[in-house]
């Protein structure tokens, strides 16, 4: 059933959906999570029909683009079957994408799958393509099992995005090596600056904060930038390389500059909604949902969240706070 779309106070669409299905991960990376996480009680987290009425009340409402982000969004017990679902709104056209943002990990298992059901497009987070340094970082991974998952996708035709986050000290020196080789892959590129802040501080000590600034600067040596003028309503700010035809992207997580044209909402994996992905305002759609079988209330509590949209996010926030949600799946990772 249509309704009438989602306009924010500002008179922005609201057609991007990010829903994070799980707060587990096969990783644990040392700038997101602690070695021995406490993850959430099952009865906390939507089931996966729950997901499914949730995402589909947000496309009857107008969202066109929705990204699946976790945790590792694959480790979900069952997670294709929701995936197969809510294709059906690919097929209907009513949903005109359906992507993942993932670690790889799992997509030597389900690259064919997820292409097969519609979907064109993934970003696969990766900061080195060392295995020693991979082993490090995300000290439960293995680079070869993210590389033939890579290789996976590929041959699905998914076409793949690479987010990497900037580490001085760690991956400065692999600046070239990794644009060589998305080149060679045919993969984009994205730069994530990290600020190291409440439980990651001790692992990600501020001499390893990167601006990007300076990555922007150490590939101007090599390469000549042009600035692309990319308006997706998402962070990224996008440079071609002259001499490969490469797109890069850079997102600042805390950046302000597309407030203006923001277009998206995010909702954890307990139902929590998130207007704005720098500010800790948030509306809970799992009571509704659990509630009544009916979408009626769902969607009211939906238009009555966004009705509370705000212009931009602010700078003086407490970095404390967004702690939990500045790992390279809760922040703003899109494009």
């Amino acid at each position: 059933m249509e309704h009438a779309p989602l306009i924010d106070p500002f008179a922005r669409p609201i057609d991007y959906l990010r829903v994070s299905v799980t707060d587990r991960c096969d990783f644990r990376c040392t700038y997101c999570m602690a070695e021995h996480m406490q993850f959430l009680p099952k009865k906390e987290l939507l089931t996966l029909e729950e997901l499914d009425r949730l995402c589909s009340a947000f496309i009857s409402l107008g969202v066109k683009k929705l990204r699946i982000t976790g945790g590792e969004p694959l480790v979900r017990r069952d997670i294709m079957t929701f995936f197969r679902s809510i294709a059906r709104h690919l097929d209907s056209g009513a949903l005109r994408e359906l992507t993942l943002t993932t670690n790889g990990s799992q997509l030597a298992r389900f690259a064919d799958e997820l292409a097969d059901l519609g979907m064109k497009r993934i970003n696969v987070s990766l900061d080195t393509l060392v295995p020693e340094k991979f082993a490090e970082i995300t000290r439960w991974g293995r680079l070869d099992q993210v590389l033939k998952g890579l290789e996976a996708a590929k041959r699905a035709g998914l076409k793949v995005k690479i987010n990497t986050v900037a580490l001085k000290g760690f991956n400065e020196d692999e600046l070239f090596p990794l644009i060589d080789w998305c080149a060679a892959e045919g993969h984009d590129l994205t730069f994530i600056e990290v600020m190291p802040m409440g439980e990651m501080g001790e692992e990600l000590r501020l001499d390893q904060y990167w601006p990007l600034s300076d990555v922007r600067k150490a590939m101007a040596e090599r390469f000549t930038l042009t600035e692309l003028d990319e308006t997706t309503g998402g962070p990224a700010r996008y440079v071609r390389l002259e001499e490969t035809g490469q797109k890069i992207g850079f997102i600042t997580p805390l950046t302000h500059n597309f407030c203006e044209s923001c277009n998206r909402v995010r909702v954890t994996c307990t139902g929590e909604l998130f207007m704005c992905l720098g500010q800790e305002d948030n509306a809970d759609l799992r009571a509704p949902l659990r509630a009544s079988a009916d979408d009626a209330p769902l969607i009211e509590a939906i238009r009555a969240a966004i009705a509370r949209k705000p212009k931009g996010h602010d700078f003086d926030y407490s970095r404390q706070k967004v702690k939990g949600q500045m790992s390279r799946h809760m922040s703003h990772t899109g494009g």
